[in-house]
């Protein structure tokens, strides 16, 4: 197989017929001559708003392989191996009793799914509601403001992704294919196939969900187990080694392996394992705002006039303010919606939202700034009492609503009365406010340098009726469960993975660590 890059296309003229022939063009072969091909990668190029190109890479099945290598001298044109991702049971203790995982966000879902596949039947506990229920609860929080601690944006099948954008972009190299087949098994169940090769890919909140509950069957059908409106609420250790636990505070179960897929919101399950002996430290996360602007500017600012030809622009945007902060955007969301993303009573934190389609008519995105040891202080749990008084602030400020502001407003430090030009699109209500009162200083300062020098990479970012909406808190968990080479907490038995137990950053990084807790579980055991 011949990996081919660099493939341009005008946009205009995007078709099947064009990128056959300028393949055929590249490799210097006929078009007869091409066996087959599938695109790895499809990007846009819009540095030239005036000639915005589609960029492909494609694998590419010719006759006489080796003779077409040898005559090419191009960077963009190399042999490519057809390697998959395999799993593999080594292990050679025998499990007495079936593998538990807490939590089905995509960590511990494809930890499940992986595991399930090898014959291990695995036990998935769930704190919040199943998928279809779930749902319901979140658009009654919506409507009514009345919170549900166990089942929310933030807890229940799928975890915190599924009412998301759905973005799996990920920075990590993956050279084992384990994102590949992640990818692959969304699409099995679901997800649009464009995921595999679009490069920045996302699957949307309302394909995502009867993704993750045909994942959910699949994994049953594999042997797997599923309880929800269950949540972990102790363990029973002995000589340093995992023996049982406790859910719900009325159920042991018998545990030789748990892994711990919590996701970074489940403050109160993480308290009780630093008090049973689990070995944790705070990390540092960001904190910040969510700032609204129709789509419509951001899809002329980043492709000009030729806008109506692509889909929904988004952007990332750095900036170092001179207090040394970095501030940067975070989870951007185009064409969606700002969220009340709470998870404890009486503190209020937010999120952004997309459908597939990423067809509302706003923009949103987190801009955070960067925060350390220096400001929330030391111990474990020191972050954590920085995001809850940031949350409680915010819960106050809006009297349990969304507290917003528009930009202008922000920069006088005025209380807004009115929105501008514009609606926002929000799920959940809101309360105009003066976010200054929300950040200590430093936090307040960064915000202001960067969101004017971020109106001189996208016009009208700056604008004075863009529509600031706080907190934005949950960006990253503030803790990280230590762990060994073969992902072991401090206690024997024990497996943290994913978001909240510090190791990943996004659906896919976390369900690709979900992948390596499987595998970590297959080194050692078997069934």
């Amino acid at each position: 197989m011949i990996r081919v890059r660099q493939i341009k296309v005008p946009i205009e003229k995007d078709c099947e017929e064009k990128w056959i022939h300028k393949i055929s063009q590249k490799l210097k072969v006929s078009i007869d001559e091409i066996k087959s091909y599938q695109i790895v990668k499809k990007s846009i190029d819009a540095r030239k708003k005036e000639l915005i190109y589609f960029v492909y890479e494609f694998d590419v099945d010719v006759f006489h392989e080796e003779q077409v290598l040898g005559r090419i001298r191009d960077f963009d044109v190399f042999p490519v191996s057809s390697s998959k991702y395999s799993f593999k049971v080594t292990g050679k203790e025998t499990l007495k009793n079936r593998v538990v995982i807490v939590g089905s966000g995509p960590a511990g879902l494809f930890c499940a799914y992986f595991l399930a596949e090898a014959g291990f039947r695995p036990i998935i506990l769930e704190r919040g509601e199943k998928m279809e229920e779930r749902i319901q609860t979140v658009e009654h929080f919506f409507e009514t403001n009345r919170l549900n601690i166990d089942s929310n944006i933030q807890f229940g099948e799928g975890g915190a992704g599924t009412f998301s954008d759905g973005k799996l972009n990920t920075l990590v190299k993956d050279r084992a294919f384990r994102g590949r087949r992640i990818f692959e098994i969304f699409v099995e169940n679901g997800a649009p196939e464009e995921i595999i090769y679009l490069a920045n890919p996302h699957i949307g909140t309302d394909v995502l969900r009867n993704v993750i509950v045909n994942i959910r069957n699949k994994i049953i059908s594999m042997g797997g187990e599923f309880h929800y409106l269950t949540t972990l609420t102790d363990i029973i250790v002995s000589n340093n080694k995992l023996q049982e636990i406790e859910v719900s505070h009325n159920k042991k179960i018998p545990c030789d392996v748990l892994v711990l897929a919590l996701g970074h919101s489940a403050r109160d399950t993480f308290s009780m394992l630093y008090e049973k002996g689990l070995s944790m430290k705070s990390k540092n996360f960001a904190v910040g705002v969510r700032i609204v602007h129709p789509q419509e500017i951001i899809n002329k600012s980043q492709y000009g006039d030729k806008y109506k030809l692509l889909p929904p622009a988004n952007y990332k945007l750095t900036y170092q303010a001179s207090n040394g902060r970095g501030v940067y955007s975070f989870c951007m969301c185009p064409g969606g919606f700002v969220v009340n993303a709470s998870s404890e009573k009486g503190r209020l934190a937010i999120n952004g939202m997309s459908h597939y389609k990423r067809d509302s008519k706003s923009a949103n995105s987190a801009i955070v700034v960067s925060v350390t040891k220096d400001d929330f202080g030391e111990g474990v749990f020191a972050g954590v009492e920085f995001q809850r008084r940031l949350e409680e602030k915010a819960y106050s400020l809006g009297a349990g609503n969304i507290p917003a502001q528009l930009y202008k407003d922000f920069v006088l430090n005025t209380r807004s009365t009115s929105f501008g030009e514009f609606i926002p699109d929000v799920k959940g209500h809101y309360s105009f406010s003066d976010l200054n009162e929300l950040f200590p200083p430093a936090i307040l300062n960064s915000l202001k340098e960067a969101i004017p020098y971020f109106g001189t990479k996208i016009k009208g970012f700056d604008r004075e009726d863009a529509i600031l909406f706080g907190v934005e808190s949950r960006t990253s968990s503030p803790i990280i469960i230590e762990r060994d080479e073969m992902g072991v907490s401090s206690v024997l038995g024990i497996y943290p993975c994913g978001e909240g137990a510090g190791y990943a950053g996004g659906i896919t990084t976390a369900a690709i660590d979900g992948v390596k807790t499987a595998e970590n579980i297959a080194k050692k055991y078997r069934v």
